[in-house]
């Protein structure tokens, strides 16, 4: 199993492997009891593990950077349910984490999906495909924005001479009645 294959369904408990997938939702398989189920997308998104990013106090970063410094720390991981015993475990493994913005609920879900993927010996990196698309979007957004600006200064100027042409024109109509 890959970690390029793990999801996050909203309202299913756990990690997921992703089947297969289809128009109207996907097959997953649970990591826990290894259930095979069909996730309607009308009820259900979907996040995979790799696209998944974490506050900060400077940029963002992936889930993997969270889960390997866990797995660099050692240490045991605190109890799921004890939410201060597991915000001074995040203070001690990544503290770089923006505790404003990252809620305990977030920093339980981590906890526990480490621990899965742990026991599941599941390696924790991204895909080539991922690290790709990660890159790939800031080099095209920024070939994007210059054809953008010099269209937009082309049309904007003649816009500018038809405005000021029709102004006279309308102001020639309007005339006042004399009684």
């Amino acid at each position: 199993m890959e970690y390029g294959k793990l999801i996050a369904v909203t309202g299913m408990p756990g990690l997921y492997e992703l089947i297969s997938s289809k128009s109207d939702g996907a097959i997953v398989r649970s990591l826990e009891d290894n259930s095979t189920k069909f996730a309607s997308t009308r009820q259900h998104q979907f996040s995979h593990l790799e696209s998944i990013e974490i506050y900060t106090i400077r940029d963002n970063v992936n889930l993997t950077d969270v889960f390997k410094a866990m797995e660099a720390d050692g240490g045991k991981l605190p109890d799921e349910k004890d939410g201060k015993a597991i915000k001074s475990y995040f203070e001690k493994v990544f503290p770089d984490m923006d505790f404003e913005r990252v809620y305990t609920s977030d920093m339980k879900k981590m906890v526990k999906w480490y621990s899965v993927i742990k026991a599941k010996g599941i390696e924790i990196k991204l895909s080539e495909q991922a690290i790709e698309e990660e890159v790939a979007p800031v080099e095209e957004a920024a070939e994007v924005t210059k054809p953008v600006k010099k269209a937009a200064k082309k049309k904007a100027e003649p816009v500018a001479e038809t405005a000021t042409e029709e102004a006279p024109k309308k102001k020639a109509a309007k005339k006042k009645k004399e009684d």
